[in-house]
């Protein structure tokens, strides 16, 4: 079955709001048997939503919408789906009521507007909204699905665990859809097109490639009768894709290179300490992005210039002599960050964000420093123009540098 999914909102289409709901949406429907068939922006007006409405049901047998089900005068979802029905809204008192109890157990008065949040056509059902005041609609006719989701994230979201997948999960479904992501670094697309060519072009299992901040991603998409024949289908993919990129493979799925760092440093028991220049912090709050860092990141220093990194233990001959961008440096700013918060591992990042040169070192060049119980490492990284680019990719380079490098010290212990 295909699925089509319409983001509803004026402040998407003119770049105020950054469309979250469509992305978590499409993640969910391979699970489903629901291939995305297209995802569309419709700004907030009756006839062009009706007709983005129409345009999707011709091509595809559920429709999801994300937003439009507010009370003010814009919100106009539930006016679209009942002018391409051809249905009258209607207002329903048991959502009325719902509301007024909602309103009464937070202490405050329903307006009049909230009522326009009530009404609902003969073929809509209504989804209970436990996280605000819009319900959601499920309306089914002529074969079609209409799913109608509110626009904030935390409510739509709400609403699809509560009430929206369970529903999906009783139809019938004639496939389901296994997907594998395998996530690399340090190599481009055309480099990586080049080395599994063949694999590119067929259909089931069928393989998608994607540039991304933490690197390149292989996404192996199979369609079977069951989940387990959906794996075998993409098992024999994966071998090849795991033979001819394994020195540039990091991760499968959802891992991260911060959980990947994470879930090392407290399997052996090891604590973390960072001193960054180039990343700005950037490199401490990814690091704190997972759950439980503190058993394991004792914290980090922001030495973005060369008296701060002296001042926090770079000596400062060797920035006489090498630079701030140099191996030197980065070493000693990850040993010196090591002592100072009397951490495992020590890990320090200098370079040049851009897009200006400096020391004669070009922008996007790096240094990663790596320091484990006294022994250091250092990694130069080259990476695509453009600070937050920049910045990102060496946030991620050096969270995959490290965790190399300890994987590499535990075992020469054992």
């Amino acid at each position: 079955m295909n699925v089509e999914i319409l983001s509803i909102g004026t402040e998407i289409l003119m770049g105020e709001l950054v469309d979250t709901n469509a992305p978590f949406l499409a993640a969910r429907m391979p699970a489903l048997g629901l291939t995305v068939r297209g995802i569309a922006q419709v700004g907030d007006s009756v006839e062009d939503l009706a007709e983005a409405l129409a345009r999707a049901l011709q091509r595809s047998d559920v429709v999801i919408t994300t937003g439009g089900l507010g009370p003010t005068q814009d919100d106009l979802t539930r006016e679209a789906i009942a002018r391409l029905l051809k249905e009258e809204l209607q207002l329903d008192e048991a959502l009325v009521e719902g509301l007024r109890s909602l309103f009464a157990g937070r202490g405050a008065t329903m307006t009049p507007a909230n009522l326009r949040q009530a009404y609902r056509i003969p073929s809509a059902q209504a989804l209970p909204n436990r996280q605000g005041t819009a319900p959601g609609l499920w309306v089914q006719k002529d074969g079609k699905l209409i799913i109608a989701l509110p626009g904030p994230p935390h409510e739509m979201q709400g609403l699809w665990e509560q009430e929206v997948l369970p529903r999906l999960q009783q139809r019938p479904q004639d496939a389901v859809i296994v997907t594998r992501t395998l996530k690399t670094f340090g190599l481009g697309e055309l480099a990586i097109d080049a080395a599994i060519h063949g694999l590119f072009g067929q259909e089931n299992p069928y393989l998608g490639i994607y540039a991304k901040a933490d690197g390149v991603h292989l996404r192996i998409i199979a369609r079977a009768a069951t989940p387990a024949e959906a794996q075998r289908l993409i098992a024999p993919m994966e071998a090849e894709i795991r033979q001819a990129l394994e020195s540039y493979l990091w991760g499968v799925d959802d891992e991260t290179p911060e959980t990947r760092v994470g879930a090392l440093l407290r399997e052996h028991h090891l604590t973390l300490a960072t001193m960054e220049s180039l990343t700005g912090g950037a490199l401490a709050s990814s690091i704190t992005d997972v759950q439980g860092s503190s058993d394991y990141f004792k914290g980090g220093f922001v030495a973005y210039t060369a008296a701060m990194k002296i001042a926090h233990g770079v000596p400062p001959e060797l920035i006489q002599v090498h630079g701030v961008v140099s191996a030197p440096v980065a070493e000693a700013m990850a040993e010196a960050a090591r002592m100072r918060a009397e951490a495992d591992v020590g890990l320090g990042i200098t370079g040049v964000a851009g897009p200006a040169s400096l020391e004669g070192r070009p922008p996007g060049m790096a240094f990663l420093g790596l320091s484990f119980q006294g022994r250091t490492r250092s990694v130069e990284g080259r990476y695509i123009r453009g600070r937050p680019l920049v910045k990102r990719a060496a946030t991620v380079h050096a969270l995959l540098e490290l965790y190399r490098f300890v994987t590499e010290q535990v075992a020469a212990q054992r």
